[in-house]
């Protein structure tokens, strides 16, 4: 298992009201993406920018995908940039990963009048153990979580984390969606003004 599936799997099984924000958890799932590139030393932190190491084969389809898509030249491109590059959409390509893989499956919704199906965790190992990583309070998955509303809130500074490395992702994903929250929340403001005009108020 990944930190990025670990993160799916916890943002379904603990499921906030209301539900994680596909673009917060997208960003998220690139924070988790990096962490395990670090811990695979498949990347060093320069500063705020990654610096690819020596390509080798990721076990973790999505993350050996993740390793193919660096940027291999200098300036190199820094954390908040790839996060925000590598994020886009990518909660659906987790979904839909885990879904071919068998961690997911369709559940039909009955009594309605379309017969329409969600995606449901299946009872698998990946998901005994990513809820074990859960309960245990390990601090980067907490940390990530907490970022988009699961769980108790934390932040990089507040984590029991002792590589400067991972502390600096999480930091930069805090950030990031914060920033998308605030672009939220300019976009409702600017939506309701628009909607008063109209209604000449």
């Amino acid at each position: 298992m990944t930190t990025p599936r670990d993160l799916m799997i916890i943002a379904m099984e603990v499921a906030p009201r209301p539900p994680v924000e596909p673009g917060d958890l997208s960003l998220a799932l690139a924070g988790a993406e990096l962490i395990d590139l670090l811990a695979a030393e498949a990347i060093r932190l320069d500063g705020d920018h990654i610096v690819p190491a020596h390509r080798s084969a990721i076990a973790d389809r999505l993350l050996d995908e993740a390793a193919s898509s660096l940027v291999r030249e200098a300036p190199y491109e820094s954390v908040r940039d790839w996060l925000w590059r590598r994020g886009r959409g990518l909660s659906s390509a987790y979904l839909a990963a885990m879904e071919a893989d068998g961690q997911l499956t369709r559940q039909r919704r009955r009594g309605t009048l379309f017969r329409t199906s969600q995606m449901v965790l299946a009872d698998s190992p990946d998901r005994r153990l990513a809820t074990v990583r859960w309960t245990s309070g390990e601090p980067i998955l907490a940390t990530l979580a907490a970022a988009v509303g699961i769980g108790d809130k934390r932040t990089a500074d507040s984590a029991s984390v002792a590589d400067d490395a991972v502390a600096t992702v999480l930091a930069a994903a805090n950030d990031a969606l914060m920033e998308l929250e605030a672009v939220r929340q300019r976009r409702a403001i600017e939506k309701a003004a628009f909607d008063n005009i109209w209604r000449g108020e």
